[in-house]
């Protein structure tokens, strides 16, 4: 089992989309996830509209490789370096700490994360 930005188990992101990069809504990796899709975050229109305008448009549907298109209140499995860059800008969803992968703790301080997380007081 994976473990989480909280040391423990890693959580399932999101059932209801095939999010993560094995498609099991978890964001779990390894060396052949280059993107390192291990952010589970709420997604925010906010974000969708950051991400368009930096040439990732996660809301429109692409039915070939099976992508329903993002909207407001899903939950997806960031890039680590995407969400990064949204937080430089100010754009950061909210996160999922429990379902947040823990290689994300080499670019990001816990600190951070938990200023961004629905799931901890």
């Amino acid at each position: 089992m994976q473990k989480n930005v909280l040391g423990g188990d890693l959580q399932s992101c999101c059932n209801e989309l095939e999010t993560g990069f094995y498609r099991n809504g978890r964001c779990e990796t390894d060396d052949h996830d280059i993107g390192m899709h291990t952010v589970c975050a709420k997604i925010t229109q906010e974000f969708l509209d950051y991400s368009k305008a930096n040439g990732n448009d996660l809301s429109t549907a692409f039915p070939e490789a099976e992508f329903p298109g993002l909207k407001p209140g899903d939950r997806w499995c960031l890039c680590a370096q995407r969400w990064i860059e949204a937080l430089e800008e100010n754009v950061a969803p909210k996160i999922h700490l429990q379902s947040t992968h823990s290689s994300v703790l080499e670019y990001v301080e816990l600190e951070v994360l938990v200023k961004y997380a629905l799931d901890i007081n």
